[in-house]
Parts: C-alpha cells; structure tokens; sequence
C-alpha cells in the first residue's frame, strides 16, 4: 500500500539501508520499514564461511604435490566490504543482485594459494608431505597479515590443509622406500631375535657344562675317596690277617711246645681216639702194616760221624 514494505533482516547480517543515495541506517539484523521506489539495502554476512581449495604446486625438488584444505573466514568490518563489493539484496526475495560475494572467496583463495606456493617452494616433496601443519600455520599467518585481504575487512580464523599428495607414480616410489625401509627393521628385529635366542642357548650349554664339570669333579673326588677307603680297608685286613696268623702261629708253637714232651706213642693213641670219634667225618682211610709201624718203632736218631780228625787234618 503506498510503496511501503517491511524488511525483517537476518542476526547474522549487518544491514545497511540507503534512501536514495544516503545511508540511513546500519545495524545488525535491522528490521524496518522502507519505501520500495527509492531504497537499496545491503547485507553482509558477518557469520563464519567455509571455502575448500584444491590446487596443484611444485616443490623445491621439481616434484608435482596436490595440495587439499579448507579456508574458514568471517566479515570482520561488514562496512569495509559494503565499500568495496555490491552486496545489495532483493528486500522481497533476499538474493544478492551481484556475485560479489563469491568474488571475495575466490581472491581469498588466490591470496591463499600465492601464500601456498610460496612456502611449498621452500621445501622438498618429502618435507611438505611432513610439515603440512606447520604449512598450514604459515599460510594462516600470511593471510593474516595481508593488505588485500584486510581491506575487504575480512577476518582468516583458519586455514586446514587436509592433505598435500604426490602424485601416484611418486607415490609408488615412496611406499616402495618405506616399505623396504620397514621390511629391512623387520629382517634386523628378526636377527636381533635370532642373536638373542642363540646368546641365551650358549649361556645354557655353559652352565650345563659347568654343572657336568662340577658332577666330574665330584664323580672323580667320590672314586679317589672310595679307592682309599679300599686301600685303607685293605691294609687294615692284611694287619688283621697278620695278627691273626701270628696268633695261630704262637698258639700252634705253645701247642707244640705243651706237646713236645710227650711220648709219640701216648699222642698216637690220642690221635687214633679223636681220629675214631670223627670217623663219620672220613670218607676213607688206608693205614698199611709199614705206616704202622714206622709210627710205633720211629728210628732212632743217626750217630753224628766224627770229622774232628779230617778237620784238624
């Protein structure tokens, strides 16, 4: 009704109306009303936005890297944007009427990838692959500090870079590296395994034959102890028989001696008793008429012959 519309603006855009060619209001999420023939309104968004990147870059060594991130930005000064970009909206339908907004991530993603290049440079195609954060760190820095960014009053609150790749062939030949890299600890681990099992064995034997050689000592102390136990048991039987025999030896002569003064017949007679007392102890006994009487009729003694002539001749 009369050319006049309401306008409810979104928390997260700063608005900006202008009534003809003067600014008449700004505020965050303005809501008001307005005359649709002479009023443009402008609307920066001020929440955070997100701006993925891929791109390709050459190390220091030649070496083609893909690099793959994210870019995360916010508005920091909506009127610096409003300045320089055509961020006016359609109050009916709330499009943009440019696509300025879309411009300003694509600079950022070029100031970006300037930013990228000039760090990727600096290193090899291994030493990038590695430092990716600290890449990441360096670029957010420069992002920071850069003039063309801060005019569009743009605000970096970080930049991820996910992955920076070879490409597959030099891929290959890395895992080929690391994987033989790998495989040649593996084959050392394996002898280092092996060294120890064989270490530890010897020192098995050994004590194995420390004890064999201690049983030994022992086997060979226990045969020397027990050959003089039988030396010694030997001596003292040779000394027992000795004495024994010596015993019998003197009873025998002090037998004899009691014996000697007897006559042989009375001891013939004696002998014939006991002979006859034993006489189921003999198997067989001869006695012939000469033994009988050589034993009673023994012959005298023989007269000594005189030499005493022949020696004193």
């Amino acid at each position: 009704m009369l050319g006049i519309s309401y306008f409810k603006g979104q928390p997260s855009d700063y608005i900006i109306k202008y009534s003809g060619s003067r600014k008449s209001r700004a505020g965050q999420g303005l809501s008001f009303f307005y005359l649709r023939f002479n009023t443009q309104i402008v609307a920066v968004p001020t929440q955070s936005m997100d701006c993925p990147f891929v791109f390709s870059e050459i190390s220091r060594d030649y070496q083609i890297v893909s690099v793959q991130g994210q870019l995360t930005y916010r508005i920091a000064n909506p009127e610096s944007a409003a300045e320089l970009l055509n961020l006016s909206i359609d109050a009916k339908s709330g499009a943009y009427k440019t696509e300025d907004l879309r411009v300003l991530s694509q600079r950022i993603v070029n100031t970006l990838q300037i930013a990228t290049h000039e760090e990727i440079e600096k290193r090899t195609m291994e030493e990038c692959i590695r430092d990716a954060q600290s890449i990441s760190a360096a670029v957010a820095q420069r992002l920071a500090n850069d003039p063309t960014v801060k005019s569009f009053g743009v605000e970096v609150l970080g930049v991820f870079i996910l992955a920076i790749k070879p490409t597959p062939e030099m891929s290959k030949a890395l895992e080929a590296e690391f994987r033989e890299q790998l495989l040649r600890r593996a084959d050392e681990a394996i002898m280092a395994r092996r060294a120890s099992a064989v270490d530890d064995e010897r020192k098995i034997r050994e004590k194995e034959l420390e004890s064999d050689a201690a049983l030994e000592k022992g086997r060979s102390e226990l045969i020397a102890l027990q050959g003089a136990n039988m030396l010694r048991e030997a001596e003292n039987r040779g000394k027992a028989v000795e004495v024994e025999s010596a015993s019998k030896a003197k009873a025998l002569s002090q037998e004899l001696a009691a014996l000697g003064g007897i006559d042989p017949k009375l001891l013939l007679a004696e002998s014939m008793r006991v002979l006859g007392l034993n006489a189921d102890k003999v198997g067989q006994l001869n006695i012939t008429s000469e033994i009988l009487a050589g034993l009673l009729n023994p012959p005298s003694p023989a007269t000594p012959t005189d030499n005493s002539s022949y020696s004193d001749r």
